[in-house]
Order: C-alpha cells, then sequence, then structure tokens
C-alpha cells in the first residue's frame, strides 16, 4: 500500500469542507485602476511641474535680456537676483538638511585632500552655472536658451565613455555614449558658427557666445562622482578608492562646505555682474507693484515647481514607473517648453501679418522693428502679450527669414536634446530595486532649479551595462516565523496554519526560482502536556490533539490543490515526532519544501508563559542554530576576520517574524514588512496593521479603536519618531537588533521586583520594543500589511485584556521618558521634540478619567440647564464611588458594575451627541467651542477614512465608539489602575481544562475482546516505557533537585493574593504512579500518532549536543518554576502596595485636575476666556460663551496633536501608495481564472481544489542579466519581473 499512498484512501469521501486561503480582503480590481490612476497622475505632475519649472526660469532670462520691455532696464537686477535664488535655493535646502543630519546623527571630518577636491569641483560648478545662466543667456535667443541647457550633457557623456572602456568589458551603452558626445559637440559648433558668424565683428556677442560654451562645460562636471565612483571600482588607484570612501562616509560634512561655497560663488559673480553692466542695486529697494507682482509671481513658480517636480521624480522612481513616470515626461519637458514659447510668438507673427489683410508685405525683421520694439507698454493690460513679444525680441537678432538661419538653429537643438537623450539612454534599462533609498538612485542629494530635467535625468545612477555580466552573490534572507500557542480554539489554529502554508506555497523551498528568502516557521505551544490516570507516561491535552489534527486538514487542502480525477492525497506524507528535553517536537514538511516545527512545552519540564516561550525561541533561533554553526567553524581554524564579516551579514539579513496562536496573514504582508527592514539597515522591528476580528458590540468598539490607533497614533509615531510598540501578534525583528547588547539578555530577566511584574510580563511586546529603542534600533509601522486577531468578544475579557495592557504601556513609557536625555542621543529617531509629544499623550492618558468627569458635567450643563458647578459635583460622584467600591470588591464584580454604569453613560453620551447635532441646527452656528471640537474631529476622522478606502466601513462602528468613551476611558482606566496588582494573563482562563474526561457509556465487553485488548494496551505500554525511560528519569531528577534547593534555582515569584488567583493545576493530586489499562495508550507519542490515520509519524532521536543545549538553556534561563507560598505572599505585598503609591497619585493628580476646574468655574466672572459666538456668515450673535484658561489650553494642546497626527497620516499615506506600487510592479501574482470562466466550466468559485496556481512560479523565471542586491525584488524597466 506504500506504493500506492498517491491514490485516496476512501474514494467514497472525497468532499470537502474548504475554508478560505485565498485573499478574499484586498480588491484587486480597485488595486489595478488605484495603480492606473496613480501612475496617471504621477506622470502628469512630472510633467507639469518641469514644464512650469523650465518654462519660468526661462521666463526669468527673457525679462533680464536688454531689449525687453515687460522690466524695465533698470529694474533688470532684480530679475536677476531672483535667477541667483533658483541657483542656490536647492543648496539652501541641502545646507538644512545636512546640518540637521550631522547634528542629530553621526557625522565624520573628511581628509583634506577629500575636501580641497570636492570644493574644488563645487568651485568650477558653481562658477559655470552662474556664468552660464545671470551672464551668458540672458543675451542669447529662446531657442537656445531652451536647447543650450540639454548640453550639460556633454562631459557626461564623455565620462561614460571612459568608465566604459576602463571597465574592459563589452559594454552595451559605449556607442550610444559615444554617438551623444559627437552630437553634443556638433550643436556647440552649429552654436558658435550660427552667432559668431552672423556678425564676426561684433567682440560682445562673441564674449557671450564664449561664456555660454564654457559655462555649460563647467556645469557638466556637476555629476562627476558617479563616475569617479565606477571609474575607482574599475582601477586599482588605492587614491581613488579612499577618496570614493571618505566621499561616502562624510557627506553631511561634504553638502554643508561646497552649499555653503555655491552660495558664495553665486553671491559673488550676481554681485559683481551687476556693476559691470553698468546696473544699479539700488533699484532693488523701490519697484512698481506691476513689476513686483509679475516677478514674485514667476519666482514663486519656479522655486516651488522645482522642489516638486523633484520629489514627484524621485516617488515615481521608487514606484517603479521609471519610464512611465520619469524619463519620458522629462524627455517631453524640453519639447514642450519649446512648444509653449515658439508657437505663440508665430501664432502673433501671423495674426499681425494677418491683420494687414495683404496691404503691405512685412518679413520678421519688419515685425520686429515696427511691432516688438516699437510697442507701447501699457500698464494695465495682460502681462501675457508683453511677454510674448520679449520672448520675439530675443529671435530678432537671427534672420528667420533666411533658411541658413533657421538651419543652423534647428540643427544645433536637435543636436543637444538627441545628445541627451543617448547620454542617458542607459535609464531605460537601469535596474531598480522595490525598496530604493535615494542615496542609491540618485548620487547628489541636491538638485538644480535652473535645469531641473536635465539634472534628474543625469543625476540617475549610472550603470555599466554588458553584455555577459557576472551575477554577485548576495545575501540570503532568513525568517522565523514563530507563533506561541496556549489554549486557542480550532479555528484559530486553523487560520494560523493556513496562513503558514499559504506562506509556503507563496515561496516555496523546492523552486529554485524562489532563492531570495528562507524561512521556517516554529510554534511554541505551551503546557501541552497533562496527566492522565493510569498512565506511565504525560499525554497531551485537547488543544495539543487539535492542532495535530488541523494539520492534517490543512495539509490535505493544500495537497490536493489542481489534483485530477480520482487524484485527490488523503494520506499525508509521513511527518518526524521527537522527544526532547523540553517535551516533545512535530517536524511537519509542507507540500513545497518548507517546514513547521511544534514545540510541545511540558510545564514541568521548562518554564511555561508567553514570555518564556519568546527566550526560548530566540536562544534556540538565534543562539543555538545561527551562532553555533559560527563556532564550529571557528574550530576548524577558519579565518576569523571572515567569520565576524559573514555572522554580521547572517545577522542583519535572518528575521523573527512574531506571531499570536489565531493570527491570520497573507504572504503579501509578510513581504511588506521585510521590505521595511531590508531598506533601513537601523530598522530593528515593524509591525502590520492590526484587524481584530471576532462579532459582537465588544468587537465593533475595538475595530474603530484598533483603526484610529492606527490610521493616526502608529502613523505619527513612524512619520515624526519612532513606533513605541510593534504588536506580538504580527511583528517582524532583525535577528542583529534582538541580539544586541541589552536586549535579548535582558529580555530573559526574572521578575524580582512588583514593577517587574507590570512592565516586564503584563506587555512583554512593548517592554521588548522598550529594549530596542533603547539600543538605537528604530520601530517602523507599515500600514499595507494587514493581519487579523481574534478580539475578546465579552465585556468580561476586554476588561482583563486592558487590565494588563494599560499599566505596561504607562511602566514603559516612563521608563523612556525618564531617559530621554541618553536615548536621543542614542536613537537619532527618538529625538526631543517627538519625547515632548510623548510626554503630552501620556498626560492626557492620566487625566483621562478627569477629563471624561468634565465632559460628563458639561452634558449636564448642557442638558438639563443646571450650574457648572453643581454638574460637575454630579459627574464626580459615580466614579468616585465605584473607585472606591473597586477597592473592596471582587474582580468581577467590579466588571459587572461597569457594564452596567457603562450602558447609562452611553445613553448619556447619545443624548448629548443628538443635543449638540440639534443645537447647531437651531441655532444655525457650529462656531461654538464644543460645537467646533465635534465638527473638526467628525472631518478628520472622515477624511482620514476616505484615504483607507479598504476600511471605510469603520466609521460606522464609530458611532459605538463615540457612546463607549465614558466606559472607554473613565470605567476602564479605574479597573485597570485598582487591579494593577493583579498579574493574571485574564484572557482564555476561563475556558474548561484541556482534556478533561467526559462520563461516556461504554458497552460491555466480552472476555475475550477484554484480553485482547488487555495484551495490546500492555504491548504498547512496554514499546513507550522503553523510549521514556530516560526521559522520565531526568523529569525526576529535575524536580528533586528543585525541591532540594529552591534558592540555587532562583524561582520566579508567583504572587498571590484575593485578586490574582492560582489557576496552576495541582499535578500531586492528578498524578497516578501505576499504570491503568484501561487506558488506550500509555504515552504522548502513540496518542499523537493516533489522532490521524491520514498522517503517519515517524519517531526519531533528538542530536545529542542539541540536547546538551536545551539541559543548558534549562537550567540558565528556563528551569521550571517552584512554588514558594511565603515569597508568593511577600510579592503579592509588594505590589498592592505598589498600586496603592501608583493608585494615589494618579487619582491624586486628577483630583487637583478636577479641583482647579471646579475652582475657575466658581471663580467665572473673574478668571475666564471669553470667545464670541458668530453664526455661519461670521457674525457676532452677542451671546459669548466663557472658558476656563485651564481647559482652554489642554483643548488647545489636544486639538495641535491630532492635527499633528492627521498630517504625519496624510504623509505616511503618500509613502504606503508609493511603496505599494512598487510592491505590485515586483511582487509575483498568483493567476486566477476568471469568474465567468469559472461558472461556464461549471467550478464553483473560490474552489481551492480547484484552483490553478502551477503557472505561477514558470511565469517569473530568473534573468541571465539580474543583478540581485540586497532588496529582494528587481524590476527591469521594460516590464521584467526578476527574482
Amino acid at each position: 500500500m506504500e506504493g500506492r499512498r498517491d491514490l485516496p484512501k476512501r474514494p467514497w469521501d472525497t468532499c470537502q469542507e474548504v475554508p478560505i486561503i485565498d485573499d478574499e480582503q484586498t480588491p484587486w480590481k480597485m488595486i489595478k485602476l488605484l495603480k492606473f490612476i496613480t501612475l496617471c497622475v504621477v506622470a502628469g505632475i512630472v510633467f507639469g511641474l518641469a514644464l512650469c519649472s523650465k518654462t519660468s526660469f526661462l521666463l526669468l532670462i527673457t525679462l533680464s535680456n536688454e531689449g525687453t520691455q515687460t522690466i524695465p532696464d533698470e529694474q533688470k537686477p532684480v530679475v536677476l537676483l531672483c535667477i541667483g535664488c533658483s541657483l542656490i535655493t536647492s543648496s539652501v535646502l541641502i545646507l538644512l538638511k545636512s546640518t540637521w543630519k550631522a547634528c542629530y546623527k553621526t557625522s565624520k571630518l573628511p581628509k583634506i585632500t577629500t575636501t580641497a577636491l570636492v570644493l574644488f569641483f563645487e568651485f568650477l560648478v558653481s562658477v559655470g552655472a552662474a556664468i552660464l545662466t545671470i551672464v551668458a543667456m540672458p543675451h542669447l535667443d529662446i531657442v537656445t536658451n531652451v536647447t543650450i541647457l540639454n548640453s550639460v550633457a556633454v562631459l557626461a557623456a564623455l565620462l561614460q565613455v571612459v568608465t566604459q572602456c576602463i571597465a574592459k568589458e563589452r559594454n552595451r551603452f559605449l556607442l550610444p555614449s559615444i554617438t551623444a558626445f559627437i552630437l553634443i559637440v556638433l550643436g556647440y559648433v552649429l552654436f558658435l558658427v550660427l552667432y559668431i558668424m552672423k556678425d564676426p565683428s561684433d567682440t560682445k556677442m562673441a564674449i557671450w557666445v564664449g561664456l555660454a560654451v564654457g559655462g555649460s562645460f563647467l556645469v557638466s562636471l556637476t555629476w562627476w562622482e558617479s563616475y569617479f565612483r565606477l571609474i575607482s571600482q574599475n582601477s586599482s588607484s588605492v587614491f581613488l578608492k579612499n577618496l570614493c570612501k571618505d566621499i561616502t562616509k562624510c557627506q553631511n560634512i561634504l553638502h554643508i562646505l561646497s552649499s555653503l561655497l555655491r552660495i558664495a560663488v553665486t553671491a559673488c559673480v550676481l554681485g559683481a555682474y551687476v556693476p559691470l553692466g553698468q546696473m544699479d542695486w539700488d533699484v532693488v529697494r523701490s519697484i512698481p507693484a506691476r513689476e513686483t507682482r509679475i516677478i514674485a509671481i514667476i519666482i514663486g513658480v519656479q522655486l516651488i515647481s522645482s522642489a516638486l517636480c523633484h520629489w514627484f521624480a524621485l516617488a515615481a522612481c521608487k514606484m517603479h514607473a521609471l519610464r512611465r513616470c520619469f524619463i519620458l515626461p522629462l524627455y517631453l519637458a524640453s519639447l514642450a517648453v519649446m512648444a509653449l514659447l515658439v508657437v505663440p510668438v508665430i501664432v502673433y507673427y501671423q495674426d499681425y501679418r494677418t491683420s494687414l489683410n495683404g496691404t503691405l508685405s512685412i518679413n520678421f525683421t519688419e515685425y520686429c522693428d515696427v511691432v516688438v520694439d516699437g510697442r507701447n507698454l501699457s500698464l494695465n493690460g495682460s502681462v501675457f502679450p508683453h511677454l510674448v513679444l520679449d520672448v520675439t525680441h530675443t529671435l530678432c537678432f537671427l534672420d528667420m527669414s533666411k533658411i541658413m538661419d533657421i538651419g543652423l538653429l534647428t540643427g544645433s537643438s536637435v543636436s543637444w536634446w538627441l545628445g541627451l537623450v543617448l547620454a542617458t539612454l542607459h535609464l531605460w534599462y537601469l535596474n531598480l530595486y522595490r525598496t530604493q533609498r535615494t542615496q542609491d538612485l540618485f548620487i547628489r542629494r541636491l538638485y538644480e532649479g535652473a535645469f531641473i530635467e536635465q539634472s534628474l535625468l543625469l543625476n540617475t545612477r549610472f550603470d555599466i551595462q554588458t553584455k555577459h555580466k557576472t551575477k554577485k552573490q548576495r545575501d540570503k534572507t532568513m525568517m522565523y516565523l514563530c507563533a506561541t500557542m496556549w489554549h486557542e480554539t480550532y479555528d484559530e489554529m486553523l487560520n494560523i496554519i493556513i496562513s503558514i502554508f499559504r506562506l509556503d506555497k507563496y515561496r516555496p523551498k523546492v523552486d529554485p526560482n524562489f532563492n531570495d528568502m528562507t524561512f521556517e516557521a516554529h510554534i511554541l505551544f505551551d503546557d501541552a502536556f497533562q496527566d492522565v490516570k493510569g498512565s506511565q507516561g504525560r499525554h497531551l491535552n485537547k488543544y495539543a490533539e487539535n492542532l495535530v489534527e488541523v494539520f492534517t486538514e490543512v495539509y490535505g487542502i493544500f495537497k490536493n490543490i489542481d489534483e485530477k480525477f480520482f487524484r485527490k492525497q488523503q494520506q499525508i506524507p509521513d511527518q518526524t515526532v521527537l522527544r526532547t528535553p523540553y517535551g516533545g517536537r512535530l517536524v511537519i514538511t509542507m507540500p513545497h519544501g518548507n517546514n513547521i516545527v511544534v514545540h510541545f512545552k511540558d510545564k514541568e519540564l521548562i518554564r511555561h508563559k508567553k514570555r518564556w516561550s519568546q527566550i526560548m525561541y530566540l536562544y534556540y533561533l538565534l543562539g543555538w542554530k545561527l551562532m553555533n554553526k559560527y563556532y564550529q567553524r571557528w574550530q576548524n581554524n577558519e579565518d576569523e576576520q571572515q567569520l565576524k564579516e559573514e555572522l554580521q551579514r547572517e545577522k542583519h539579513n535572518t528575521y523573527l517574524l512574531a506571531l499570536d496562536g489565531d493570527t491570520d496573514f497573507q504572504p503579501a504582508a509578510v513581504m511588506l514588512l521585510i521590505d521595511r527592514l531590508k531598506m533601513y539597515p537601523r530598522v530593528g522591528a515593524a509591525c502590520g496593521r492590526i484587524h481584530p476580528t471576532g462579532s459582537g458590540p465588544a468587537v465593533w468598539f475595538q475595530k474603530f479603536e484598533y483603526a484610529v490607533s492606527h490610521w493616526l497614533q502608529k502613523t505619527a509615531e513612524h512619520v515624526f519618531g519612532c513606533v513605541l510598540c510593534s504588536p506580538g501578534c504580527f511583528s517582524l525583528f532583525r535577528a542583529a537588533a534582538l541580539m544586541d547588547d541589552n536586549v535579548m539578555k535582558r529580555y530573559a530577566t526574572k521578575s524580582t521586583e512588583a514593577s517587574h511584574y507590570i512592565q516586564y510580563d503584563q506587555g512583554e511586546d512593548r517592554w521588548l520594543c522598550t529594549l530596542l529603542m533603547k539600543q538605537g534600533w528604530r520601530v517602523e509601522y507599515n500600514a499595507a500589511s494587514d493581519a487579523y486577531t481574534n478580539a475578546p468578544e465579552d465585556f468580561k475579557e476586554l476588561y482583563n485584556q486592558r487590565r494588563r495592557w494599560g499599566p505596561s504601556t504607562m511602566a514603559n513609557v516612563v521608563d523612556l521618558l525618564g531617559s530621554a536625555n541618553v536615548i536621543s542621543r542614542k536613537n537619532p529617531s527618538l529625538s526631543k521634540p517627538f519625547m515632548f509629544y510623548q510626554l503630552f499623550n501620556m498626560t492626557s492618558a492620566i487625566l483621562a478619567p478627569a477629563t471624561i468627569c468634565l465632559m460628563i458635567a458639561g452634558c449636564f450643563t448642557f442638558i438639563f440647564s443646571i450650574d457648572g458647578t453643581l454638574s460637575l459635583v454630579l459627574a464626580v460622584i459615580p466614579p468616585a464611588i465605584y473607585l472606591g467600591l473597586s477597592f473592596k470588591l471582587k474582580a468581577d464584580t467590579q466588571i459587572h458594575i461597569a457594564a452596567v454604569m457603562s450602558i447609562i453613560y452611553a445613553f448619556l453620551m447619545l443624548v448629548v451627541t443628538m443635543s449638540i447635532i440639534g443645537a447647531m441646527v437651531k441655532e444655525k452656528t457650529i462656531l461654538t467651542p464644543s460645537s467646533l471640537f465635534v465638527v473638526i474631529m467628525a472631518i478628520i476622522y472622515i477624511i482620514t477614512a476616505l484615504l483607507h478606502p479598504q476600511e471605510i466601513q469603520l466609521v460606522f462602528h464609530g458611532f459605538l465608539y463615540i457612546l463607549c468613551i465614558p466606559s472607554a476611558y473613565l470605567l476602564l482606566t479605574i479597573y485597570s489602575m485598582v487591579n494593577m496588582n493583579n498579574v493574571s494573563w485574564g484572557t482564555r482562563e476561563t475556558k474548561p481544562a484541556a482534556g478533561a474526561e467526559k462520563s461516556q457509556t461504554t458497552a460491555p465487553q466480552t472476555t475475550t475482546q477484554k484480553a485482547k485488548s488487555a495484551f495490546h494496551r500492555l504491548f504498547s505500554w512496554l514499546k513507550c516505557c522503553k523510549k521514556s525511560s530516560r526521559q522520565s528519569v531526568e523529569r525526576q531528577v529535575i524536580v528533586s533537585q528543585e525541591n532540594m534547593d529552591s534558592e540555587s534555582a532562583q524561582p520566579e515569584l508567583l504572587p498571590q493574593n484575593t485578586i490574582v488567583e492560582d489557576i496552576r493545576i495541582q499535578e500531586e493530586a492528578q498524578r497516578q504512579v501505576e499504570p491503568d489499562f484501561n487506558q488506550p495508550f500509555q504515552c504522548w507519542v502513540a496518542q499523537l500518532k493516533n489522532v490521524s490515520s491520514d498522517m503517519q509519524l515517524q519517531e526519531e532521536s533528538i542530536d545529542k549536543t542539541e540536547e546538551d543545549f536545551w539541559k543548558e538553556l534549562q537550567e540558565k534561563y528556563l528551569q521550571p518554576l517552584v512554588d514558594d507560598k511565603e515569597k508568593q505572599k511577600k510579592m503579592a505585598d509588594d505590589l498592592r502596595e505598589l498600586r496603592n503609591k501608583i493608585n494615589f497619585a494618579f487619582f491624586i493628580i486628577n483630583a487637583l485636575w478636577l479641583v482647579a476646574t471646579f475652582t475657575l468655574q466658581f471663580l467665572n466672572a473673574t478668571i475666564s476666556i471669553t470667545i464670541p459666538i458668530l453664526d455661519l456668515d461670521l457674525i457676532d450673535t452677542g451671546r459669548k460663551v466663557q472658558i476656563d484658561p485651564i481647559g482652554f489650553m489642554f483643548i488647545l494642546g489636544f486639538a495641535l496633536s491630532v492635527l499633528l497626527q492627521f498630517f504625519g497620516m496624510l504623509y505616511h499615506r503618500v509613502l504606503t501608495l508609493i511603496h505599494y506600487m512598487a510592491f505590485l510592479d515586483t511582487e509575483p501574482k498568483e493567476q486566477k481564472p476568471e469568474r465567468e470562466e469559472l461558472y461556464k466550466a461549471g467550478i464553483k468559485v473560490g474552489s481551492v481544489s480547484q484552483a490553478d496556481t502551477n503557472s505561477t512560479y514558470q511565469e517569473y523565471s530568473e534573468d541571465e542579466d539580474s543583478d540581485p542586491d540586497d532588496i529582494l525584488y528587481i524590476t527591469r524597466t521594460d516590464g521584467e519581473t526578476r527574482v
């Protein structure tokens, strides 16, 4: 039968109950439409901004021409000053940015030779740019001015030739570079012939022409750094190599010096040229309003459009739209500028000739004399006709009626434009990484505002494209999926196992085309064993058995995808089971070759609970699996320095994905998180968007709460500083960050003080992030990475969950704020302004109960029209009574009271909300403090939801959220603070004990049946006992050692008091030493083998060295904790004392806030801020509202905080869109049959077993010319995706 396992074991049982496997949450059609619209918009914006930038700059050049009349000659220095501003604006911006980085980040001083060489080139470039634009171009025609800027690619083309020749390989773009250089030189020749041969005796014109050619040559040195880097790589010159390294290390200081030099040189050239041109600077002080308005508009458009064009062009490159949204729009911009400036000239000229009605024949020269130069300037008319005539004036020097002049002008223009196109031809084949960093894409940080499209095209990285390029070995990403389980239900287990199998299908280990990442999943099952009456060994509990059943079900589903008639395998391949020093291990090899390792933990052998499970897999995966192999290589006398480099590289590219036992995610969400860590080396962790699942009002409240938290709070933390908490249910951690000093070692600290239980154990994910941030690591948030996890569905479980989270959050934030100065110096992401922002949030959280009381008091005043002082007293009485009762009542009773009060408060909030809306309608005004607050918050939330179209339906849950505000921020705060000394987990603890036996009525057996059953169980017991004898002895030795020497084990104290209930099962009462032959299995291995007949388990033994590792790890960090009632009682007293101290301070602060408000309300007429009430037409209604100063400042601070979060969200949305667009272009997608085709074929849509996915891995094959690097995917700009 072993050879027939590909056939169904039960051909009559082929119907399946298939859960949702495919990504049903992502609206792919909407995303494709969004992608198309986004690319079109970005391409249009880049084109439009480049057009505005170049046109406005050329208009400034035209207005500075001597013969133009829109700006009088005596006011030309103002125009020249604006030209100088456009030259130095980018230098000012990079000066500010580099100064900020030099102050808040590490900056090194460059060598003297490096500084001298860089400043020498920058001096030449700045002199050339100033001479070309300020001195020479105002004396040239508009057509030449448009196209001569394309000639700045002359030395870039020459350096491309030199670079490719030095590489000594068959270069693909050597001929285009040579052709580009020849064409640009030809353009210079035609330009010189046109201007100098026109009037050889005109010395001034010869000087202007010479300065234009020389200036453009000097400007073309701008991008020398890009080619020097490539030359140094292919050269044996040590000087060049050290120069490039020094430039890279000292960029900030060099940018500061070069920016100052460029500003100074431009100012000197401008300051010297004005007096030399017989112009006076005094005119700057008195400019007429009309000229001021014209110049201000033009220079404003030029500066803003240049900066925005640079940003959007960079965004287009990061979106992998290099051709569509970057190269093509910039190429067309020069042509469009030419048309925009020349076409009106031709139209005006032809209109004038038509107006003569043939009575007079006039050529272009006569048109210039009569119309252009002989016009009367109207101060009140439109500016556009005068600008057209000024542009025409620049062409009057040439005789446009001669074919020779037109031919030379056209020839030089076309030669320069084609030269630029050929010099940047390599961009069409440029390899871009999915998460391309700015410094890797653009060589220089700054742009050139005077010639924006040329600077963007030439500043892009130049790669030597060869016909036979050797692949570079890149570091492979290793990812460990680490999930912790305890009392998850069958459906919750199904979610995470399906997610892991999805990832196996998405990144098959057996497919060589997917070699960017390898992953391995580890599930640590806490407290998986139980004692069973009459059994020799401990058995797995019901939850562990459910997990094995889930594996069998999910494996069968994924194994049978795309199988044909009668090819469904009901029997899956054999898997492995091992006995380990901590319990047991189950190894599942998934259909595509990746492994899932389930670690069943026995709490008699190893410490249980979530944080210790995390420490277990941290030391196993990073300590044993990663470090041990390098230790063995070091023992084999391999080069130590090389081993250090390889180890550091592997630590940097090894990631751990922390998961909960019920997390549901798609493979794309994981890849998006990996991108964040790949992009920035100092990112130690990244989290995704967590979606709570479930049903009921409690879940609806959490859906909106989670949404607001991610939409506004986490995005603000990401943009302005650093995310403070990366949730343990779906977060990716870098191994190098976890293995850093004071992180993993500190995380393994046992709680020995009362405060430790609150900070360490109640919110372990937040504490781990705190340790990472203290070491200088950054934590980020990716909004496109979605994960789903079950949320508490009943009121009690929700309150118990938040009872853990609230004090833990407060403890960790206080820890960070207490070390703000030290952390700000060590972690650039946690600046002092950001820490002040967190201080304000912390203050708001502390004052939340008092703030809610004030809000309720306002409700009373608004509804019942009672005095504010009395309403405040009435608002404080119920929570004060609840606070007093909470110190005396049990937790369950407190929750019941809170539930009743929450309903009452909800009705009150509903009445108040409707009353505020009714008041706004009745009084026809929203310009009151309460109305403005409600309207502005509603607008912010609605706009935020619209910017998250996939989650816009969550706005409807916001109504429930509003009703629950008193419950969430008043009653829940009181409950969590009063029960701070309760350090039990609080969730999943009320379920029945796993493996509890149910009374069943069994049919009586005959004597023969009893004998056969007895012999069968005896044989099974003997077989299991032989294999488990050594483990049983070891367990007994460990337990006896714990009982003999409790001090040497340094046990973790488990506080027990009236609130902290002991949920530990008394193993001594359940353990039976004599076997009972009525039990079918005598060990957990035999039990596991019988769970599913479709999955055969082969028992293997663990390696001796790994067994020693586990024993040492257990002894040092994870030895089971023994009960010490005396110490537990002492710790419970310490926790209670800590709770009392914190509660005293917490509620005294709230009381002081209320007393201060009460006093100000009592003295309302003396101390208050009076605000008039305006109607919708902003007319004073005569009524006034009075607000106390403290409340006004608090509301103002809260409003500023929300606005800050809102703007942070807007910026984060743009970054997310850019990343997601790049992801869509680079990540392979599964091919799905169309819905109509499925129905025609008679196939049920959504049936996973019929999905066609065979083509997924064949379509995206590896290309021979790929140049892999640290980033996962490389996309050619011709649309080809490569791994």
